[in-house]
């Protein structure tokens, strides 16, 4: 089988970020739809070739049954919602999420077109968002962004179902983080390199025992019972207006288990009272589960017999 490209693609210039909800007499028409989708990446990417075009569609863990009725994706759960007083990430499920990046920017609103013409009459737009590199690959803090990100080979392995019937496809979350960037610019460089565990102009992380207990690359790194890291692949980037700047989040993997611990460990506090001192500099707006099917599962909507 073959996985969405959009799953591992190296990072492009441009992305368009789409959720919708299904109508309630759209779901019969939506897995015909979706059938289309692998069709059309392969045609994006063929027409415009210096654009670097991948595509991704999920389908959120609320609207699957109702859309592929005969089987489910075994881990494919809600979305693990945290709230520690003021500090949350909450859950807001949608029915389909879409990925459209390129290295041109007029390429991928072409995507957004096709698009929403495809899902005409079937689904309401419920949030768009507009996402790009900036400046040397750096969140909107100025902090590199996806360093700890697998490489080569290893982005398959990290992100994609590797066997069964949902082979090739990938768990996925999705967040849309505001950055609180008035209060986090009051910081010194020093601070802030310390509340992420790596040194802000040449992104050097600190050695392990130089890290505070409450920094963000010490709450994110982990391991399971058996000492293996748990990895995900990032396909984040920045989004900004005038007023308002943050980071679209997108965690890629072939178990929701890795994120659904990150995010845990950023949010709760351990048995000493720590926790990831970025989260009180940027707030999580949306939370939101999917699973991205192999394109084999799309084009035969889910009959792979």
């Amino acid at each position: 089988m073959t996985a969405q490209a959009g799953i591992c693609a190296e990072p492009n210039l441009h992305a368009y970020y789409l959720m919708f909800n299904v109508l309630p007499t759209g779901f019969s028409g939506v897995p015909d739809a979706l059938a289309q989708v692998p069709a059309l990446w392969q045609s994006l990417a063929q027409t415009y070739p210096d654009a670097a075009f991948s595509g991704l569609v999920a389908i959120g863990h609320g609207a699957w049954d109702e859309l592929y009725p005969n089987a489910r994706p075994g881990e494919l759960t809600a979305f693990p919602a945290q709230a520690v007083g003021q500090r949350i990430a909450p859950e807001t499920p949608f029915d389909l999420f879409f990925q459209l990046r390129a290295d041109r920017l007029d390429v991928a609103y072409v995507a957004v077109q096709k698009v929403m013409a495809l899902l005409a009459g079937l689904v309401e737009l419920k949030d768009e968002r507009q996402g790009f590199r900036y400046l040397e690959m750096r969140d909107m803090t100025g902090f590199v962004d996806g360093t700890e990100n697998p490489q080569g080979e290893d982005r398959a392995q990290v992100a994609l179902v590797q066997a069964g019937q949902f082979a090739e496809g990938s768990y996925i979350h999705v967040q849309h983080y505001r950055h609180r960037l008035a209060r986090w610019e009051k910081l010194a460089i020093q601070a802030q390199e310390d509340v992420y565990g790596r040194t802000k102009p040449d992104n050097i992380e600190y050695q392990s025992a130089d890290k505070a207990p409450t920094a963000h690359t010490k709450r994110t790194s982990l391991k399971d019972d058996a000492g293996n890291s748990m990895e995900i692949l990032r396909q984040s980037l920045p989004w900004g207006t005038a007023s308002a700047q943050g980071l679209v989040f997108i965690s890629c993997c072939n178990t929701p288990m890795h994120f659904t611990r990150m995010l845990e460990s950023m949010f709760v506090p351990d048995e000493q009272g720590h926790f990831d001192h970025l989260t009180l500099f940027t707030q999580a707006e949306t939370g939101a589960a999917f699973f991205a099917p192999s394109q084999e599962w799309l084009s035969t909507k889910g009959d792979l017999n």
